[in-house]
This record gives structure tokens, sequence and C-alpha cells, in this order.
């Protein structure tokens, strides 16, 4: 049976100019990353099967 461990964890993208830059499982990682890049923005990575709006 395959693990779920990783089934309800948010994940977080780091976003320049609609191009993800950098992708990880911390939010403040992410945001520690953003600061890098000027412009960026820190969401949550949609889930699969989930319609952009």
């Amino acid at each position: 049976m395959p693990c779920s461990c990783a089934k309800n964890r948010k994940t977080f993208e780091v976003v320049t100019s609609d191009k993800v830059v950098y992708s990880s499982t911390s939010e403040p990682t992410a945001k520690a990353v953003s600061k890098r890049y000027p412009g960026s923005i820190v969401r949550e990575q949609a889930k699969s099967g989930a319609k952009a709006s």
C-alpha cells in the first residue's frame, strides 16, 4: 500500500511573473527565498486536479 503521509501536506511556491522559481513545504523558507526575488509572492500550491480561477 502506498504511503499517504504527504497527502495533507501544504506546499508553498515563490512566484515571479507567473513563473514558479522555488517550491517548499516550509512557509518560512519560502518567504526567505522570496526576499531574493524582487516583486515575488509566496502562495500555497494548488492541489492537483483543482482548477485555477
